[in-house]
């Protein structure tokens, strides 16, 4: 994971960090994670909603190099991928002070929100150790109806 002290998506750590697994940074790549740098941590957006906010911003980059954009950069660690039962994926901008959060996911309509919780948390660190295991994260994806969902 990129440290916190150097933001992860400046152009040169970004074009060292594809140099190194033998990728170039494209303006496609760029913009994909610019955009995630601009809505801020905590924010998940799917493929289908980032190809629409680079075609608003009149940034010309089909669907499919949006999906493979995201595949690479989650890959790399710059983005987190949150995956959906539903079959659907959602990204968010990664970071290690923002790791072990959790997800509240409408089935309906996809809207994510995040919380915390030390007693998940707890949990995960006491279930891991009871089997020897090393928590290295814990997550909890909660699957619910939205207010606006559930109303109608």
């Amino acid at each position: 994971m990129p440290s916190p002290a150097s933001p992860v998506g400046s152009t040169t750590g970004l074009r060292s960090s594809l140099h190194d697994r033998g990728q170039r940074l494209t303006p496609q790549r760029q913009k994909v994670l610019e955009l995630f740098e601009r809505i801020g941590e905590g924010s998940h957006l799917g493929a289908e909603e980032v190809h629409q906010r680079l075609l608003r911003s009149e940034e010309r980059v089909s669907l499919a190099t949006v999906y493979r954009t995201l595949r690479l950069l989650s890959g790399m660690g710059l983005l987190q991928e949150l995956e959906l039962p539903e079959g659907g994926r959602r990204f968010e901008l990664a970071s290690d002070a923002h790791r072990d959060h959790h997800h509240l996911v409408c089935v309906r309509c996809g809207r994510t929100e995040e919380f915390e919780n030390t007693e998940v948390l707890a949990a995960g660190e006491q279930a891991a150790c009871s089997h020897g295991f090393r928590l290295l994260e814990c997550v909890l994806n909660v699957r619910a109806l939205c207010p606006d969902c559930a109303a109608g």
